[in-house]
């Protein structure tokens, strides 16, 4: 006939399977390592990045005696601290490097806008 049925075992669930898993469902820790950041984006480096690269581009900005050389350094100090960013990213701290980025970006939109205020009051434009 069959054989009869088998008592309830709760050890049977945390026996091994006799076949392998498919992995939809993790039975486990990885089999391999999880990759770390050495440098993880923080807001704390984005902070600082932010705060640096305003100084720089202040203190670049302070040199220009008019609008046509307040521009010009603002986009020299630019250039110069978009490629520390880009060093940064490579091989240092890509909070940092991204702070620096959006602040760049912003005191080249204001130096923009002080350009395009100017031409259009004076309708001469002032960059040469």
């Amino acid at each position: 006939m069959g054989e009869p049925p088998q008592p309830y075992d709760p050890r049977a669930a945390f026996r091994p399977s006799p076949r392998t898993p498919s992995g939809l469902f993790p039975a486990g820790p990885p089999t391999r390592p999880t990759y770390r950041e050495p440098h993880p984006v923080t807001g704390g480096g984005v902070t600082a990045g932010a705060g640096v690269a305003a100084l720089w581009l202040l203190l670049f900005g302070l040199l220009g005696r008019d609008v046509a050389t307040y521009a010009w350094w603002t986009l020299i100090a630019g250039l110069l601290a978009w490629a520390v960013a880009l060093l940064l990213v490579r091989h240092g701290d890509r909070g940092v490097a991204t702070g620096v980025a959006i602040v760049v970006a912003g005191g080249w939109s204001i130096a923009a806008a002080v350009v395009a205020v100017r031409w259009a009051t004076s309708g001469d434009w002032p960059l040469w």
